[in-house]
């Protein structure tokens, strides 16, 4: 299969010509409320979550739309909580990647806090890329792929996406 860069740089450019806005208007969202995952271990999510990548526990309750899950939140930060559902009897399988689903989740750190955290994650052996000295990719216990970030909310990699 042959990829035709010029032409996806030029459609590319035809976007962002036609809907990036000169003057953005507010957005009607609030925020994030939560992000949910899948967890098939509550403890093991919790240690790695709370423990490992310093992510408090906010709360843990029965989840409303399936009797015995647990529905359990971390605060990410600014607000913003990281939510799992875990589905005892269901076979739910393994995570996989697939077009259209969950690629990755950034969550933003400062970079002391960064060094600290990748610091931790070798430490505990758990495999993991560094991109561009910012990025940090790995898999929570789940394999939902997770980067931690040393750029500020609204930055990437020296631009302003927000």
């Amino acid at each position: 299969m042959t990829i035709d860069y010029p032409a996806i740089e030029a459609d590319r450019e035809r976007i962002k010509r036609e809907y990036l806005l000169p003057h953005r208007p507010s957005s009607s969202a609030r925020g994030l409320h939560h992000f949910a995952l899948l967890s098939s271990d509550v403890e093991r999510t919790i240690r790695f979550y709370q423990e490992l990548l310093e992510f408090p526990l906010t709360e843990i309750f029965e989840n409303r739309d399936y009797k015995g899950s647990n529905h359990f939140f971390f605060d990410i930060g600014n607000g913003n909580l990281l939510a799992f559902f875990d589905f005892p009897g269901l076979d739910l399988g393994p995570y996989q990647e697939v077009l259209g689903g969950l690629h990755h989740i950034a969550i933003s750190v400062d970079p002391a806090t960064w060094e600290r955290l990748r610091g931790k994650l070798e430490m505990a052996g758990v495999p993991h890329q560094i991109e561009s000295g910012a990025s940090i990719y790995f898999r929570d216990p789940d394999g939902a792929r997770l980067e931690l970030l040393a750029d500020h909310l609204g930055e990437m990699y020296g631009s302003r996406v927000l």
